[in-house]
């Protein structure tokens, strides 16, 4: 570790709300260079939010890299919001400027809207599967009105928002699927919104995500077809809650919401150690 490296700013964010407490908490390490990902998965462990993200100057943007409390994931929308937050919080990019960020899905960018802020994700279709045979009593469900799985989740839609928000799954059974995690969904019941979801991730260490924009990913295209509409407001019905606006356009979905910052503090030298820096 350079001598010179002796502080990190790491910031958490409160993200896809606009007050603190709600929404979907992710630490944000501003790094100076690429450290060691054994590091930030121990960080990532010692945060113990549902993702840490780390990100460091690359090119002509940010590599962005995310990290629940037991493992790397390839996307991530909530942390990518707060990142971007930071960003033009901190002053790292000024006021209008586009964030870009470098990642294993891709390049992200993140745009200041009237609305807070959007960002460009890529689709992630689900197409129709027979349900594993744990999947549906895992969830507490006899049937379902469909079952699909994309690149990184199964999505199952149900019959009601009251039932949705009644769902007590077996998180031990979960664990044990073939996928990061399970989107569940339906048609919101009230004018408020058009859809309704949770996410339920019990593989990569989150048994109930608060506020997911990776899922939206998914849920974006679905309710898509199944509506008509390419503008949606969602919400997800998680005990913090949380609000997205989804648009699609093409093979790209663009996500929309707030953030809030609720703590600020310092890595100390101990803490750098093994980090590569």
């Amino acid at each position: 570790m350079s001598p010179a490296i002796t502080q990190l700013a790491i910031t958490q964010v409160d993200a896809f709300t606009d007050r603190a407490f709600a929404g979907n908490p992710a630490a944000v390490c501003m790094l100076t260079a690429a450290a060691h990902p054994d590091w930030m998965q121990r960080l990532a462990g010692e945060m113990n939010l549902s993702e840490t993200a780390f990100l460091h100057p690359e090119a002509d943007g940010y590599r962005l890299r995310w990290f629940t409390p037991n493992v790397e994931v390839p996307l991530c929308g909530h942390a990518t919001l707060a990142s971007a937050h930071v960003l033009w919080e901190s002053g790292r990019l000024v006021a209008g400027a586009t964030a870009r960020f470098h990642t294993a899905s891709g390049e992200l960018r993140a745009v200041q809207t009237a609305d807070g802020i959007e960002l460009d994700f890529p689709a992630r279709h689900a197409a129709p599967v027979e349900p594993p045979p744990a999947l549906l009593p895992a969830l507490g469900l006899g049937t379902a009105r469909y079952v699909g799985q994309n690149v990184l989740d199964y999505l199952v839609e149900m019959e009601s928002e009251a039932e949705l928000r009644a769902l007590t799954p077996d998180f031990g059974r979960l664990r044990a699927m073939p996928v990061r995690g399970v989107i569940v969904t339906c048609r919101s019941a009230t004018p408020d919104f058009d859809i309704v979801s949770r996410f339920f991730a019990p593989g990569v260490g989150v048994n109930e995500d608060p506020v997911t924009g990776s899922a939206h990913c998914c849920l974006g295209p679905y309710w898509q077809q199944r509506l008509g509409r390419n503008s949606l407001r969602a919400f997800q019905a998680s005990a913090r809650g949380g609000v997205l606006g989804v648009r699609m356009s093409g093979d790209r979905v663009f996500l929309s919401g707030r953030a809030v910052i609720v703590m600020r503090g310092t890595l100390e030298a101990g803490a750098l150690a093994g980090s590569g820096l």
